[in-house]
């Protein structure tokens, strides 16, 4: 008896071992900007810098729609919580974040700047927060948690709708501040 729960709790171990193990090389390979990004040479300082950051710590908390806290996010209450942790405040819902940002190309994107895609019936239906080098961060769907994703990626690209941002890079003042 004794032998046999040693040996579960060592295949258990094993199993958690593995499975943070792959937790952090996903994270890893996938967040991580790429060595030389052909959009954005600038710094991570500032804003951006802290709204990436404050992203990712979020990164494996499940999908909950409707959810606005790290208890289980949508994709809009995603972003909102992450810039509001960050003094600057966006409407709620997917497609009041899109009319009231600065409307930017996806050219001139920088980390920290919202990207939206058209994924149902409704126009504005899926936002994340880019990163740089074509990749972003969202809270997916029901059953998903937390990740990055690739705007190349075939099913992002041909739904996606247009990038804004809240972030104003000048000294003076930012939109939206709390």
């Amino acid at each position: 008896m004794n032998k046999t729960i040693r040996i579960i709790s060592g295949v258990n171990t094993l199993r958690l071992l593995f499975v943070l193990s792959c937790v952090v090389c996903v994270w890893s390979v996938s967040c991580s900007p790429p060595a030389r990004s052909l959009r954005y040479n600038g710094s991570m300082e500032g804003d951006r810098g802290m709204i990436v950051r404050t992203a990712k710590r979020y990164i494996g908390v499940r999908y909950r729609s409707g959810g606005t806290t790290p208890s289980g996010f949508d994709c809009s209450g995603y972003v909102m919580y992450v810039y509001k942790k960050n003094r600057i405040a966006v409407p709620r819902t997917v497609r009041e974040q899109y009319r009231h940002g600065n409307p930017v190309s996806l050219r001139m994107a920088r980390p920290g700047d919202l990207v939206f895609f058209h994924t149902t019936r409704r126009r504005y239906s899926h936002v994340g927060i880019y990163l740089g080098g074509y990749r972003f961060i969202h809270a997916p769907r029901t059953g998903r948690r937390v990740s990055c994703a690739d705007i190349r990626n075939s099913y992002w690209k041909k739904r996606y709708i247009g990038a804004v941002s809240y972030i104003s890079d000048r000294k003076k003042g930012r939109n939206w501040v709390l």
